[in-house]
């Protein structure tokens, strides 16, 4: 059965969507469906940004005067321009006026440390450090390297940083160091904060070796600020405790003033090939995406606690901190492996800490899905109100068993999928409406997308390309000091359009589903699969716990499938008969040309399958960038089968 084939499993009641934040703002401007919104919203941009600011309650001390110019060019619009503000207000300094004692952050360590800080302490704790960085002689358009796991210290950083001007580069805290090295020198950072270590599974590792390794590598004069974690003595230029300390009896800091369109963060995301692209995010941009995701998508409220299982580095992190303290929720950080000491923990998590809104890769929960239901058993998870999940195309199985067995059949799974230059995204199974395994019932207000063929004319009931025929407030203002790579990226294939580079379909009932980036596609013998199309199948069957799908060169049909399988089993057999299992369901022409069985598969941090390298590690080509994968070692068992 194709995916796009499912039934709607979920459809919320008419008080649970009046009693949204979503289907009160729609009473509020009087509409009367979401489809009407999003219509109302691509024909009258301004109208609908100006109306999310307010909602919101979005600080602008100068008030803006064109919510959207497009004078450079689309590529190039700007948004709020003539306003005044700084995402610190939004997120921290009207929170903390309002309600000093409310719990902004629970952490938990991989250990069981558990901390909290209300916005009372995080407003003191980033008006301390925005006194220390200024100290430093970091202030308005310097950068800071963010190189920490997800703990509460890097919450204040992020607010300190906005107080004062400065732009954070968040990378990814299990990078080598030439990953490191090479954003840090991009990005020229003044200042580089990062930890001492973390423990995972059990183990310490050691980050400050690695920054002082990449730091050498950039050739550049970096100095280093240090968080302590562990209980070893380890040097360097500046302190946490003692910059926090030294600031004490200062007073608050007076949040800088800054105009719409300053620029707030640089963060790197990987292509298939050259250096890593810098997608710069103002303090207008990427905060009121999240925020607007959350609210809109999400249905977060003040009222939740809120938990992504992700990492600083990756866009979700961010996302997680600026949209949910936005919104004035608390969020729940956890710096920790998902399965350790056992297969439990998130849901111990979930329980201790009454985690109302959660979010986890499709790649992490089929992990957690081969231990079965034992471990889930014990654990009220009645807390739960909202499921996420973002970062892979879900397979039918896995996202049923998180739907029934995480969820118990009552909360909405909100499948959710764009991009880090998106800073949020561009579809999503939205909590308000009814949802299909898999699916996501459309663009999220504000996104004008559509799904096109290779002339770039619209398509239903195929596959196309993804695109976005009008800007948002959060979309990346281009790479850092790269415009023509930006424009080449996203904009060169068609005129006018912003092409994703994700395959994707609109059923006939209007679902949408994302089958993989586009550059993933396999075509045999004149018919195109997304991988997920594949993957989907295998997985169906009871021994495979997850699944690759790639295209290789075949000097017949042009392309052949290959299969690269986790399995609960090591039946020699298998292979055949996982074969024979795609072939009955796709046809004798997609039969697989090789399956490989491994133990793993190689993945990002945030859980998504890297399928490129699989590809490039089982030609025997170049692996090109593979500082996003955090298990390389997986690589090893990919070879080609066939010869």
């Amino acid at each position: 059965m194709e995916l796009w084939e499912a039934e709607v499993v979920w459809r919320p009641t008419e008080t649970w969507v009046k009693e949204s934040r979503l289907g009160q703002f729609l009473s509020k401007v009087g509409l009367g469906s979401i489809n009407a919104l999003r219509e109302r919203a691509a024909s009258d941009p301004e109208w609908f940004w100006d109306a999310v600011v307010k909602e919101l309650g979005w600080p602008f001390p100068v008030s803006y005067q064109t919510v959207l110019d497009t004078k450079d060019g689309i590529p190039f619009a700007e948004w709020f321009v003539g306003g005044r503000t700084n995402v610190a207000l939004a997120a921290l300094d009207r929170h903390r006026d309002r309600q000093p004692d409310r719990v902004a952050v629970i952490y938990e360590s991989e250990a069981g440390q558990v901390r909290q800080w209300t916005y009372g302490q995080l407003g003191e704790t980033a008006d301390r450090l925005a006194h220390g960085l200024r100290r430093l002689g970091i202030g308005l358009g310097d950068r800071i390297g963010i190189y920490l796991p997800m703990i509460p210290e890097a919450v204040a950083l992020m607010m300190a940083a906005a107080k004062i001007g400065a732009i954070i580069v968040p990378a990814f805290s299990g990078y080598g160091a030439e990953a490191l090295a090479t954003r840090l020198a991009d990005a020229a950072v003044s200042l580089l904060v990062t930890a001492d270590g973390y423990f995972r599974r059990g183990r310490w590792i050691a980050m400050k070796p690695v920054a002082d390794q990449a730091i050498q590598q950039t050739g550049q004069s970096i100095p280093i600020l240090l968080v302590r974690q562990g209980s070893e003595p380890v040097t360097a230029e500046y302190d946490w405790e003692t910059i926090i300390r030294e600031a004490e009896g200062v007073g608050p800091y007076r949040t800088e003033i800054l105009p719409s369109e300053t620029p707030l963060m640089i963060i790197y995301t990987s292509g298939t090939t050259g250096r890593p692209k810098g997608a710069v995010h103002t303090h207008t941009g990427f905060p009121l995406k999240a925020s607007q995701d959350l609210w809109q998508a999400f249905d977060l409220r003040e009222s939740d606690r809120f938990f992504w299982f992700t990492d600083l580095g990756w866009m979700m992190g961010p996302w997680m901190i600026y949209g949910g303290l936005i919104t004035g929720s608390t969020l729940v950080l956890y710096d920790g492996t998902p399965d350790y000491p056992d297969a439990g923990r998130l849901w111990d998590l979930i329980d201790r800490h009454q985690v109302s809104v959660f979010g986890i890769s499709p790649t992490a929960i089929r992990a957690l899905m081969a231990h079965g239901r034992q471990p889930l058993e014990g654990h009220s998870l009645q807390s739960l109100r909202i499921l996420g999940s973002s970062g892979e195309p879900w397979n039918p199985e896995p996202w049923l068993w998180f739907f029934r067995q995480v969820g118990g059949g009552r909360c909405p799974i909100v499948n959710y999928s764009g991009g880090t230059e998106i800073s949020g995204g561009i579809v999503a199974a939205l909590a308000v409406e009814p949802q299909k395994p898999c699916a996501f019932s459309g663009p999220i207000p504000g996104m004008v997308a559509d799904v096109v063929n290779e002339e770039g004319q619209p398509v239903v009931e195929a596959v196309g390309e993804l695109v976005l025929r009008a800007p948002w407030p959060g979309m990346t203002r281009g790479f850092w000091h790269d415009r023509d790579r930006y424009q080449k990226t996203y904009w060169s294939r068609f005129p006018g359009l912003w092409v994703h580079g994700d395959f994707a379909y609109i059923d006939r009932d209007g679902f949408w589903y994302i089958l993989g980036r586009s550059d993933d596609t396999i075509k045999v013998a004149g018919k195109r699969l997304g991988p997920a199309e594949v993957e989907s199948i295998v997985v169906a069957h009871p021994e495979v716990v997850e699944a690759a799908a790639i295209g290789v060169p075949d000097p017949v049909k042009g392309e052949a499938l290959v299969v690269v399988a986790v399995v609960t089993t090591a039946r020699p057999e298998l292979t055949a008969e996982l074969s024979r299992w795609v072939e009955d369901r796709l046809g004798k022409a997609l039969k697989p040309k090789t399956v490989i069985l491994v133990p793993e598969l190689p993945k990002t941090r945030n859980g998504k399958i890297v399928r490129r390298v699989i590809k490039a590690q089982y030609l025997g080509q170049p692996l090109g960038d593979t500082s996003s994968v955090e298990n390389v070692q997986a690589l090893d068992y990919i070879s080609r089968g066939d010869q």
